[in-house]
């Protein structure tokens, strides 16, 4: 059975329809970024990648596909060994590699071979990630955001997470990121994705909501961690209606202890984050709020640097990038769930 060879704009649209997506790139390559749902069989690992571009520049082209198809057929094998045996004839792959040129041909002729009924990604990943950055700056304009405002530790998260829960459409752009989006902002554990890995998860989410119903998104600034939220995103967030969180002071002290407990059991490298604010607080105030935390007065640091640090930098945002002079206000009581369930059914309906 033939290969067939399909444009990005005709594939990209309809992945749910392939049995299987098959990225052949190296292991390096997958890790930094691939189409949604794919498996990676690469046909040349990270090493062998390395070897046959060094033959391919100091030796000859000639010499670099000698050995690299060696190592090609090998590793096709040991795929085909491990992942079709129990796959029945009607099963449809598509494969693709950086550009659809011979590293997915190779896995896609002999899967064609074998009878299956195989499609082959024109022009490859890098097609796909021209139609990825296309469409971020196309699908933001079509959505009807409202944004949670609200100052560190009033629950926009945890608001999203309840509206999420109760149905409504949510866009959670540091979940996507990996990172809560302030110096102390990393999840433990968790490293943030490539800038392309956040893009194209960022553009899965967005392809997934319905632009006739409202969606909810925390406000962000342009940078989540060490990403960049797309321009046209960030455009329609702030050109949004605004929905203003307020929460006592002694509740967000709590929910930020909640939130951030795991520094308890890691104070160094709470205190190391905290010289980032050197520059901006001076040596004295961090110095300080590092004294507090390595004595465990996890609530005095965090009403303090919400006072000294957090809200001023919030309201000069806001004022800046935010309309809030005609946003809807919404008290909550506490970060507990019966007061995030009681406040997103009240916007859900509103």
């Amino acid at each position: 059975m033939s290969v067939q060879l399909v444009k990005a704009t005709e594939a990209v649209p309809e992945l749910a329809g392939y049995d299987a997506i098959i990225d052949v790139r190296s292991p390096a390559e997958f890790a930094l970024d691939h189409l949604p749902g794919a498996l990676n069989w690469p046909v040349l690992d990270d090493e062998e990648r390395r070897i046959v571009g060094t033959l391919y520049v100091q030796v000859s082209p000639h010499e670099a596909r000698k050995v690299g198809g060696a190592m090609v057929a090998r590793n096709v094998a040991r795929h085909l060994d491990a992942f079709v045996r129990d796959k029945p004839k009607q099963w449809k792959p598509l494969v693709y590699c950086w550009r659809g040129g011979q590293r997915s041909g190779s896995m896609a002729w002999f899967l064609g071979q074998i009878g299956f009924r195989t499609a082959q990604l024109a022009g490859g990943y890098k097609a796909f990630r021209a139609i990825v950055r296309d469409e971020l700056e196309q699908l933001p304009q079509q959505l009807d955001l409202r944004v949670l405002c609200g100052r560190t530790g009033s629950g926009k998260t945890r608001l999203l997470q309840a509206l999420a829960d109760e149905g409504a459409q949510v866009l959670d752009l540091e979940a996507l990121a990996c990172h809560r989006g302030s110096v102390l902002g990393a999840l433990p554990d968790r490293p943030q994705p490539s800038q392309k890995g956040f893009d194209t998860a960022l553009w899965a989410a967005l392809q997934a909501l319905n632009p006739a119903r409202p969606v909810f998104v925390e406000s962000e600034s342009a940078k989540i961690g060490n990403l960049r939220v797309p321009d046209a995103l960030l455009t329609r967030m702030r050109d949004a209606v605004c929905i203003a969180l307020e929460m006592p002071d002694e509740a967000r002290v709590q929910l930020l202890l909640e939130e951030y407990g795991f520094f308890a059991q890691r104070p160094e490298e709470f205190c190391r984050l905290l010289d980032a604010l050197i520059e901006l607080r001076g040596k004295e105030q961090v110095h300080a709020w590092q004294d507090a935390a390595r004595a465990g007065r996890w609530a005095e640091v965090f009403l303090d640097l919400m006072h000294k640090h957090y809200d001023p930098l919030y309201e000069r945002s806001m004022q800046r990038n935010f309309q809030l002079e005609h946003a809807q206000r919404v008290p909550l009581a506490d970060g507990g769930r019966a007061a995030l369930q009681a406040a997103a059914h009240r916007l859900i309906d509103a």
